[in-house]
């Protein structure tokens, strides 16, 4: 799976998704995780609303399955779900990019929660607990 990351140096998350002058792109499973590609943009990309800009960004990253931002704006957001990317705010300003790597390395080793399992397109349950859903029979008194 392919997994982007806003930058401005490739080592913290630290850029706004519409402002992001570097993605950069690893592939992670659970043997480990490689950087594939960084993703450099130019232009204007001032935080402005210009939604025209988003469009390279989103072209550029059809392939990965999550995205993690220090900001995104909703109309971004919005767009990238509709590509089937899910985006993510980092855990913290800053967020060092090879930590979260080897945090979801050891995540996809065991048993991925349920917003990892519908990023990749595992909707099935882990366990039966997952699966179980109470319901309450009618009583006539």
């Amino acid at each position: 799976m392919k997994i982007a990351f806003t930058t401005k140096d490739s080592v913290a998350i630290n850029a706004h998704f519409g402002s992001a002058p570097k993605i950069d792109v690893y592939d992670i499973n659970t043997e480990g995780y490689t950087l594939t590609e960084t993703l450099t943009f130019g232009g204007d990309l001032k935080q402005d609303g210009n939604e025209d800009k988003l469009t390279p960004k989103l072209q550029a990253l059809k392939d990965c399955t999550i995205i993690y931002v220090a900001d995104i704006g909703p109309g971004a957001a919005a767009r990238l779900i509709n590509k089937n990317i899910t985006p993510i705010k980092a855990p913290t300003p800053d967020a060092d990019i090879t930590d979260l790597l080897d945090r979801l390395v050891v995540i996809l080793q065991g048993s991925p929660p349920p917003w990892l399992r519908k990023a990749l397109g595992q909707n099935r349950a882990a366990n039966f607990e997952d699966e179980y859903v109470e319901t309450e029979e009618e009583v006539a008194v």
